[in-house]
C-alpha cells in the first residue's frame, strides 16, 4: 500500500493544485475540504465515467492550435482571454459559450486530437472505461459529414485503447432545442455506424424542451438496440415532470444530473425500483445552484438509496475539473468517506454498459484496490 501512494503522489499534488474553490463562473463552491490521504485514494482509486461531453474537452490551447491548423479566425487573442469569456451563470448562458468552440471543428483529425486528448487525462487519473458523449447535429448542420465526425472519434478510441489502456464507448446526444425530426434523421444517419455507438441521449436546453418530444427518436433507438439516457439539468423549468418522463413514460436506463429528484419522494421511489443510476456532476451543479444547495446531491442520492454516480460534465469550461478533481470536490462536498467513495465507484461500474466480463473484471480492480487501500 505505502509503494501505491508513493506511485500517485506527484498525480495528487497535481490534482491538489488544479482545485479550485471559489466562487465565479466555472468555479466550485468552497465546501469542505479534502484532507491529502483523501485526495490520494480518490486519485489511485480506478474509476468509470458515464457523463462527460467530447466537445466539452476543448481546452483552449487546443482550440487555438485547430483554429490556426483549418484558418478559423477566433475573437480572442489569447488562451487567458478565452478562459476569461468563460463568463457563465446558468445553462443557457454556459450553451452559448459552449456551442463557440464547435467552429474550429472541421476536420476528421481535428476529432480524432481532442478525443485522444481526453482519454489521454482520462487515463492519467485511472479511468478504467469512459462512455462519451458527443452531439453530432451541432457539426452536421454545419455541413460535416457524420463519418468524419464518427471516424475521428473512433480512431483516437482505438488507439487510445491500445496506447493508453483505457476502454471507452461513444453516445450520441441529441439537442432538444432542435426539432424531433431532426434528432430522427440523426438517429438514421448513425445506424450504419451502430457498432461504434452504445447508446443514446438528450442534452442542451431544456426550456419547453421535455423528454416526451422525443418519445418516438427515443423508441426508434431503443429498437435499434441503443440504451437511453436524458439530461435532466438542475433547476429547470418543471423539471420534476421531466424526470418524470424520462422515469416512467420513456423508460430511460439512466439519468444524467437529475439532482431535484430528491425534491419527490415518489420519483425517488420509482428511480431506486428501477435501479436507474444518475450521472452527477458536482462542479457543473456548483454554479448551476450558487447558493450551495448542491452539498445535498451526491449525499442525498447515496442516503436515498439512489445508484449515483461522479462525473466531469465539460472540464475545459469548468476549470479543467475533470473526473479526479470533481470526486475530490464531491468528497470535499458531502463528506463522503472512503467507503461512499467506492459505493460511487461501484455504482459507476455496474450501471455502464459493457459486458458482463468486462464488469467482473473492473469490480475486481475495485476490491483488490479496496483491499489495499482499507
Amino acid at each position: 500500500m505505502a509503494s501505491g501512494r508513493r506511485i500517485f503522489l506527484a498525480n495528487t499534488m497535481l490534482l491538489s493544485a488544479a482545485m479550485v474553490v471559489g466562487r465565479g463562473a466555472g468555479a466550485a463552491p468552497a465546501r469542505g475540504k479534502t484532507d491529502e490521504d483523501l485526495t490520494a485514494f480518490i486519485q489511485a482509486m480506478p474509476k468509470t465515467e458515464l457523463h462527460v461531453h467530447i466537445e466539452g474537452t476543448l481546452e483552449p490551447e487546443m482550440k487555438f492550435q485547430l483554429a490556426k491548423r483549418n484558418g478559423v479566425a477566433l475573437p480572442y487573442n489569447t488562451v487567458a482571454d478565452m478562459r476569461a469569456s468563460y463568463n457563465f451563470h446558468d445553462l443557457q448562458s454556459f450553451l452559448k459559450i459552449f456551442y463557440e468552440g464547435k467552429s474550429v471543428l472541421l476536420k476528421e483529425q481535428d476529432f480524432y486530437d481532442l478525443t485522444y486528448a481526453y482519454l489521454t487525462k482520462a487515463a492519467y487519473q485511472n479511468v478504467l472505461y469512459s462512455e462519451i458523449f458527443f452531439d453530432p447535429q451541432m457539426h452536421t448542420d454545419r455541413g460535416i459529414p457524420f463519418e468524419t465526425v464518427i471516424m475521428g472519434l473512433t480512431r483516437a478510441q482505438a488507439d487510445a485503447r491500445r496506447q493508453l489502456h483505457i476502454d471507452s464507448q461513444l453516445v450520441m446526444c441529441f439537442e432538444r432545442e432542435l426539432s424531433a425530426d431532426s434528432a430522427m434523421r440523426t438517429l438514421e444517419m448513425a445506424l450504419p455506424y451502430r457498432q461504434h455507438i452504445v447508446g443514446v441521449g438528450l442534452d442542451s436546453d431544456e426550456k419547453n424542451n421535455p423528454p416526451d418530444k422525443f418519445r418516438t427518436v427515443f423508441a426508434r433507438a431503443r429498437q435499434a438496440g441503443f440504451h437511453l439516457t436524458m439530461h435532466c439539468d438542475l433547476d429547470q423549468l418543471e423539471t420534476h415532470e421531466h424526470i418524470r418522463q424520462a422515469l416512467e413514460d420513456l423508460h430511460t436506463d439512466r439519468i444524467d444530473h437529475g439532482g431535484n429528484i430528491l425534491e419527490r419522494a415518489d420519483l425517488v421511489a420509482v428511480a431506486r425500483r428501477r435501479g436507474v443510476a444518475f450521472t452527477v456532476c458536482p462542479v457543473a451543479c456548483g454554479w448551476l445552484r450558487q447558493n450551495g444547495e448542491n452539498i445535498n446531491i451526491v449525499r442525498g442520492m447515496l442516503d436515498q438509496g439512489l445508484k449515483v454516480t461522479v462525473s466531469s460534465d465539460d472540464p475545459a469550461y469548468m476549470k479543467g475539473n475533470y473526473v479526479g478533481q470533481s470526486l475530490i470536490v464531491a468528497q470535499g462536498d458531502a463528506a463522503l468517506s472512503r467507503q461512499d467513495l467506492l459505493t460511487i465507484t461501484r455504482n459507476g461500474i455496474d450501471a455502464a454498459w459493457i459486458s458482463a466480463a468486462q464488469r467482473k473484471d473492473y469490480l475486481s480492480r475495485l476490491e483488490e484496490f479496496r483491499r489495499q487501500w482499507t
